[in-house]
Parts: C-alpha cells; structure tokens; sequence
C-alpha cells in the first residue's frame, strides 16, 4: 500500500496568540476525516506551588500565572476562599472588585480586538500594518488600554500583576476623589469605545456558524462578572460548587493540554460570545442602544462575531464604571475584613476576559492549602477550538493550503487564546489518505 501523502507547511509564527501548537488535517477521498490540535504546554506547577502556602498567599500566587489577565485569577482565588467561612464582602469592596476587574477587561479586550484579531479581518500580518490604514483607531485603542491600565493601577497598586488584593478585601482603598478622577478619562473611552464598535461591525465577517452550548455566569439582573451560579446554555443553572460534578477535564492522546467538556459528552463555548449571547438583556444602556443601531440578533453563532461581542462589553465596562464611580458607596468601613483561621474546602468562579475561570481550595485546620485546582478559559475552550476548526476545514478543503493555513490561525484567534510559556509556531500537515 502507498504510505500517505504529506504535506506539511510551516506557517513563520502563529502570531498574535500566546503559546505553541500544530494542526493536522487528515483527509480522504477529498473529505476531511479527522482534525487535531495540537499543544504543547509544558506543566507550570502552580497548582503544586500553592500547596502548603498560607490561603493569604493565593491571590498573589495565582496572579502570577497571566499578565493580561492576572485580576481575574486574584479575584477567582479570593471568592474560593472567602467560600469556605461563608464570607460576602460588602458593597463597598465588591464594587471596588468590579472596577478593577472592569479595568483588566478594558486593557484586555481592547489589545485583542486591534492588536491581535483586527489584522486577520484586512489580510494584514501585523498592527502595524493595519495602522496604515487606520491610524486613528489604532491610537483609539491605545488611548483605551490606558485607561484601563490606570484603572487597574490605581485600585491594584500597580499595571501589571497587582499586589493590592487580599481574601477580605484589600491592603488599602484609594481615597474616592482619587478614584473619581479617572471619571473624564472614562468618558473619552466611552465615546471612543462607541466608535470602536461602529467600526468592528463592518469587518468582512467569513460565512461560518455553528451551535454551541454556552456557559456564563449568572448573576441576576447584573451583566456577570461575580456570581455564585453559572448558565448552562439558558437551560438551567447551577452552582459553582457543582462544576467539578457537571464539567470534567479530560486527556487527550494528541495534546499536552487538557480539554474540557460537560459530563455528557458535549463541548461548551465561555468568553465574550458566551457571556452576550446569554446575558445581553443587561448590558448597559448605550450598549443596549448599540445593539439596536447594529440590528444584531441572537444568539450569535459565528465565531468570528466574537470580536463584536468584545467591543460591546469594552463598552459596557466603561460604562457600568462610571455608573459606579458616580453613584456607587467606594469608601468601606475598613479596608478588608480579616478572616483569620479557616478550613475546608472552597470553589469560586468569576469572568476572566476570555471566559469563566474556576479555583477550588482545600485549606487544612492552620491555614496552608492542601490542594489548589484551578482551570482556566481557555483550557476549557480548547475543545471547541478543535471542533471549529474540523468544521472549517472541511468547507474549505477544496482552497489551497496556505489559504488553510491562515483560515486556521484566524479560527484560533477568534478565542483569544492564552498559551502561556511556550515559542510561536504552528505546523500544518495536511494527509492524504489513500
């Protein structure tokens, strides 16, 4: 028998995603059979660095794993660990918590739409090409992330990796003329974020759906960030405290990563697109009013959409924190309430920019952190990366490869996605078999 045909193609970098991975596409009599992706993420340990560590050092630990997203991992390990004694901070620090964390998704989203994702739609490599033509929204989008960078210096002590978080609270509340001085700043955003959206909707969108189930939190009548509930989909909720017995982490023989899927067997979509399709009723109103502008209509199926769903909640985030600077109690009775000695066992669960991120605890009797779990957005997407990608290629099995190639990358990119420590390529083969 001849040995299958290989075609392998090295794309230069994987470029604007962090990490390393490897595609292979194995195809028969001109229909695609079988579409891996592969990761090659080597192990960190950070879940093994935080056993027998005091359950004070989590939020600064954990923080360290992203320097994009490092509030969302902080804000995942204090609600865990507050869990445990049953802790509900006050209104005070939970509105401080939503403003950081609005900060990060600012900064976040914002250098994922131009910087990262924006390129893809004009057929350009980089930003800096895509500045060529759209110089002003570039400096739009720099102008954003600043303002969210602030945000977060200000309430986190510094940009990157913040140091001011602590479970119960903070190690010390900006004075609130200090905070409301970011009120002018916020409102050029706002106004530019507006713009931002405007444009995004006429990006030349590919012809691609497909049905997901997504998953959110569910924070009432509050567009989520926080919550003690997720979304399955609008089909039913359920608590946090029941992830582990409604979703798994499974091995897979190709990938060093993790996937993740519900216990039935399906894969499921967190992040922007998630979070919109299940809870646009409460966003702010100038997005509730852009919504309307663009006549968009859900649930949004198009992967490629997500970049929409971003502006909108970039949109949101500066308004919902200018509502709060405005109108919000900022100015608690202390800075934080010390919890002192607690065991047991704790999970807590907040929107990361890309999606959910949940963290359970198992804290002994003196303090130190027996077991840490922690996964990730992007590690429970990885799945569904994989699933989109078998269904692009084959409606595009009939293109040549290098067209493949760049469709692919583009598909990874719509997640977002967060491959920490490793190099920047991906390999593509292509197998015909006979």
């Amino acid at each position: 028998m001849e040995k299958p045909k290989k075609i392998s193609l090295k794309v230069q970098a994987l470029s604007r995603v962090e990490g390393e991975g490897a595609l292979d596409i194995r195809i028969k009599d001109g229909r695609v059979t079988r579409v891996h992706l592969r990761i090659y993420e080597p192990p960190r340990f950070f879940e093994a660095l935080l056993r027998g560590r005091p359950y004070a050092d989590a939020p600064d630990i954990t923080a360290r794993i992203c320097g994009i997203c490092p509030v969302a991992y902080q804000m995942s390990a204090v609600t865990a660990l507050e869990s445990i004694p049953g802790f509900q901070p006050g209104d005070a620090i939970q509105n401080l918590r939503r403003l950081l964390y609005f900060g990060e998704w600012i900064e976040s989203h914002t250098l994922h739409i131009l910087m990262l994702h924006a390129p893809d739609f004009f057929g350009v490599d980089s930003v800096f090409d895509l500045a060529r033509s759209f110089p002003e929204h570039i400096r739009d989008g720099l102008t954003l992330k600043k303002i969210g960078n602030a945000l977060v210096s200000t309430l986190g002590g510094r940009e990157i990796h913040p140091v001011n978080v602590r479970v119960g609270g903070f190690y010390k509340i900006p004075p609130k003329q200090t905070l409301t001085r970011h009120l002018d700043a916020l409102q050029q955003g706002l106004e530019i974020a507006v713009r931002l959206f405007r444009w995004v909707t006429t990006f030349p969108f590919p012809d691609f759906e497909r049905t997901y189930v997504f998953v959110s939190m569910d924070e009432g009548d509050v567009y989520p960030v926080f919550g003690t509930h997720l979304n399955l989909n609008n089909e039913r909720k359920i608590p946090v405290q029941q992830f582990e017995e409604v979703f798994e982490e499974v091995q897979v023989r190709h990938s060093h990563a993790l996937h993740s899927r519900l216990k039935d067997g399906r894969t499921y979509l967190v992040g922007p697109l998630a979070r919109i399709n299940l809870n646009h009723t409460r966003l702010s109103p100038t997005a509730q009013a852009l919504i309307q502008e663009a006549g968009l209509t859900f649930p949004i199926r198009n992967p490629f959409q997500s970049v929409i769903a971003r502006a909108l909640e970039v949109v949101h985030a500066l308004e919902s924190s200018i509502e709060t600077l405005e109108n919000g109690d900022l100015e608690p009775d202390r800075p934080y309430e010390d919890l002192g000695e607690i065991a047991g066992t704790g999970m807590g669960c907040t929107e990361a920019p890309r999606g959910i991120l949940y963290h359970r605890y198992r804290v002994a009797p003196n303090g130190e952190i027996l077991e840490a779990k922690i996964v990730p957005p992007t590690a429970q997407n990885q799945a569904c990366i994989e699933e989109d990608l078998y269904h692009l290629a084959s409606q595009r099995v009939h293109l040549p490869v290098e067209q493949w190639a760049r469709e692919c990358e583009h598909a990874i990119r719509n997640y977002d996605p967060c491959i920490s420590c490793a190099t920047h390529f991906l390999k593509i083969r292509i197998i015909e078999e006979p």
